[in-house]
């Protein structure tokens, strides 16, 4: 299948990725994991991990879009904390971003992407025609496995020139226009926080609900108890009538 040339140098942005064939139609994103570079065996053009939801992803597209015979993306490793980086790379390929930068569909503390325009996430979106979700996984045969199926599918390099971005020099994950976001410990705290209110909330109805059933046996006792003692007034009242009318026993 057709293959062709890459960006020169390829990548064109430093990382702490390792690369091997460019020609290889897989790269790999290990999230917060640093792995060895068993990836590259099992058929990966590049290997690394990814680690924020911002400035790690606009870097990862970059890299990506320069080298047309990239066509999928394995995202694995394990989740880095806050940041919920590789939610925020699947999200970022089915949705890509909002009027304000921000990645729809992710729930990190700063998916804000600001250094790639329409169209180096349309081309991202198009050349990658599958992002392979094994987040939170480190076994090395499920990920050589997942890599093999994708180059078992490859369809052959874009019919595109390399694109080339620039990123922009300076400037951090907080120097974000409009919207602040939270700190990767902030955001964290308060994912934790929801859940306890959800769980707090879930065992006040199980609470209620005991309560009720509790109260309906004790009530439902209370009228047993008192029709009992009410037919066994009017069995004590009729035998004492008969035995005034001389109806008694002998």
């Amino acid at each position: 299948m057709a293959k062709v040339a890459t960006s020169d140098p390829w990548p064109p942005l430093p990382g702490e990725f390792v690369v091997g064939n460019p020609e290889n139609c897989v790269a790999v994103a290990t999230c917060g994991s640093h792995m060895s570079d068993f990836p590259l065996g099992a058929g990966a053009s590049l290997t690394g991990p990814c680690k924020t939801e911002n400035i790690g992803i606009e870097k990862l597209v970059a890299n990506l879009v320069s080298n047309p015979n990239i066509r999928f993306l394995v995202v694995t490793g394990m989740e880095v904390k806050g940041h919920i980086t590789g939610q925020a790379i699947t999200a970022f390929h089915k949705g890509g971003i909002d009027a304000d930068g921000r990645i729809i569909g992710a729930v990190g503390a700063i998916p804000f992407i600001q250094n790639l325009d329409a169209d180096a996430i349309a081309r991202f979106q198009e050349q990658i025609v599958e992002v392979v979700d094994l987040i939170d996984t480190e076994d090395e045969g499920k990920i050589s496995a997942a890599i093999k199926a994708c180059v078992a599918k490859d369809p052959g390099a874009l019919d595109a020139e390399p694109m080339l971005i620039k990123m922009e020099e300076g400037g951090g994950e907080e120097e974000i226009a409009g919207f602040r976001p939270m700190a990767a410990e902030v955001a964290t705290v308060r994912a934790r926080i929801k859940e306890i209110e959800t769980a707090t909330i879930a065992t006040g109805n199980m609470n209620k609900f005991a309560a009720g059933v509790y109260a309906a046996k004790i009530e439902g006792i209370m009228i047993g108890l008192t029709i009992t003692l009410t037919l066994l007034g009017l069995v004590v009242m009729a035998e004492g009538a008969l035995s005034f009318l001389g109806f008694g026993g002998v």
